[in-house]
């Protein structure tokens, strides 16, 4: 590889790191538990996932979203137009996918599925949201786990599906009070139809019994994918282990959900990073990592 080329790469695979501890603090902490050489794989990967999941927050409207993410799968199609390795976390990741000879399918599958954001539609069921997760989130943890397994198939397949739509709904609920005040509701329509409360009533900002009762019935949903994850944990690839230590974050933002229970529109559930930290560790050894990471 010449010089300059080599140099642009790792000045992209730096970006992408910085993009992750900026704007996915847990995902970048559980890769300083991934080896060495894997860490800037994993954060291109979750760099190309901020890049997609972050389209809706840097358009007015929804046509200059879907060109955006069509840019995307332009690039992943080899149909770029223009100096696409201009772009730091397009080059990084189309380098990770050469040399990981990674499919291409599921992250245009990941793409296409965030087109959903775009828009205001209602999510109809709770198939349709699982869906969503595992397009998305579940996606991302069985990449990862790829990556972790040298390409071979770490057979975490289930894991993945389990450990991301946990994550992922942990994660909506968290953003349940942005998500409403632009009129977007995760919550699935069987859902709210079960207790009693509209889509009207959550973008107007009216509270009460029957949303406590849906964002409860979110949260029980997302702590059964959590515990079938978890009773899945001790038969995993221990190599794999990165690719799954953000669900033990999920875990605890998830005993802290009765704040927004209590004031949906109000709250915000966060925890302290070094409490994180210690939950990822202990997830770690559960793995057989168990050496403390340098941060």
């Amino acid at each position: 590889m010449p010089p300059e080329r080599a140099e642009a790469l790792a000045a992209a695979f730096a970006h992408c790191e910085t993009a992750v501890r900026e704007a996915d603090k847990d995902r970048w902490l559980a890769t300083l538990f991934a080896p060495e050489g894997a860490r800037p794989d994993l954060h291109a990967l979750y760099a190309f996932n901020i890049e997609i999941a972050s389209v809706r927050e840097r358009v007015s409207e929804p046509l200059p979203g879907e060109v955006r993410l069509q840019w995307w799968r332009d690039v992943l199609t080899g149909e770029g137009r223009g100096d696409v390795a201009s772009h730091p976390v397009a080059a990084a990741i189309l380098d990770v996918i050469g040399r990981r000879n990674l499919a291409i399918r599921p992250l245009v599958d990941l793409i296409d599925a965030r087109v959903f954001d775009l828009y205001d539609d209602p999510m109809p069921t709770v198939n349709d949201l699982e869906g969503y997760c595992g397009e998305t989130s579940s996606a991302l943890m069985q990449i990862a786990a790829l990556i972790l397994a040298g390409g071979e198939d770490p057979g975490t397949a289930d894991l993945a599906g389990h450990a991301g739509a946990a994550y992922a709904m942990t994660g909506l609920l968290r953003a349940f009070p942005l998500h409403a005040a632009r009129g977007q509701v995760f919550i699935p329509g069987d859902i709210l139809a079960a207790s009693d409360v509209s889509r009207d009533d959550i973008v107007a900002g009216r509270a009460g019994p029957g949303l406590s009762r849906a964002l409860e019935a979110m949260r029980r949903l997302a702590g059964e994918h959590m515990a079938k994850a978890e009773a899945l944990i001790a038969a995993a690839d221990p190599r794999t282990v990165a690719a799954f230590l953000p669900m033990a974050a999920a875990r605890l933002y998830l005993g802290r959900m009765d704040r927004l229970i209590a004031a949906p529109f109000r709250a915000s559930v966060e925890i302290a990073q070094w409490r994180r930290q210690w939950a990822l560790w202990r997830m770690a050894r559960r793995f057989g990592r168990a050496a403390a990471p340098k941060l």
